[in-house]
């Protein structure tokens, strides 16, 4: 499974320099049903799988400082039979008191010789729970407190702490070592009914999932819809080190904007008339 990820975004990696944009997971969604009528119901009417790539969440753990590139590729089969096939690269990074950076940059051609264009950033300081989002675009630093640590995303937590969805087979495929590092892979499918597939006939989908304990970061995601392609992330180029100060901060001439929501006094809620004052 490792072997054919990679055979799939070598030639990607090896036809340009550059490959976290936003990733897309296919969603179906339908129109509301018809009215009933006395002959054989009609599907419900398709909109198109749509599409979106998600890149890899960082914990924001301690003591496991590290920096890498995350290389995207999307393999898309047009109606009319031609292929598109974009990239993009994002640079991650974790201090070791834990800090995070993540990016998004622009899908671009296969073809594109350089670094893709950078769209935003996010920074994460557990100790602290500042987050900040920076839009290259305007030179707009967004900051924030956030009232508790986030949560992992359901779909980036270990494979022992993934939510049970029905309706989707899991399978475990074990482990594999990969540039010294031992990654858990784990299979997720599921089928979607013909008369909701958009195409006539039951869809499968299948989902790939190859996590490392010892980064506490999927290094490998590989999603296939027929409908849609394929689409790869990988992390690559991994340094376990510490990540340079300027990788870990909010650019100088970036304005800074505070977003944290005030604070409510608990007493204000009885002034509201609350029951449970």
């Amino acid at each position: 499974m490792l072997r054919r990820a990679w055979l799939l975004l070598a030639p990607v990696l090896f036809a340009s320099a550059a490959l976290t944009s936003h990733a897309q997971t296919p969603s179906i969604t339908s129109a509301p049903n018809a009215p009933a009528t006395p002959r054989t119901p009609m599907p419900r009417d398709y909109r198109g799988v749509q599409i979106h790539i998600d890149g890899i969440f960082v914990t924001p753990i301690p003591n496991a400082p590290f920096t890498a590139s995350v290389q995207i590729v999307s393999h898309q089969v047009m109606p009319d039979g031609t292929e598109r096939v974009v990239k993009t690269e994002n640079h991650i990074a974790r201090s070791s008191s834990g800090r995070i950076r993540n990016e998004r940059r622009a899908l671009v051609p296969s073809t594109f010789n350089g670094k893709p264009r950078l769209i935003s950033a996010h920074f994460y300081d557990p100790n602290t729970r500042e987050n900040i989002y920076t839009e290259t675009a305007t030179h707009i630093a967004r900051q924030s407190v956030l009232p508790r640590p986030p949560s992992t995303p359901a779909m980036m937590r270990p494979p022992d702490q993934q939510p049970k969805f029905p309706g989707v087979t899991v399978t475990a495929l074990g482990d594999q070592n990969l540039g010294g590092v031992t990654l858990t892979g784990t299979r997720k499918t599921r089928i979607v009914p013909a008369d909701q597939s958009g195409t006539g006939k039951p869809v499968t989908i299948t989902d790939e999932y190859w996590y490392s304990a010892e980064l506490s970061i999927y290094l490998i995601i590989r999603h296939n819809d027929p409908r849609t392609g394929e689409q790869l992330v990988a992390v690559t180029q991994i340094e376990r080190a510490e990540p340079s100060a300027d990788m870990m901060q909010v650019p100088t001439d970036y304005k800074l904007v505070d977003e944290t929501p005030p604070q409510v006094p608990p007493d204000s809620r009885c002034l509201a008339g609350a029951d449970n004052c």
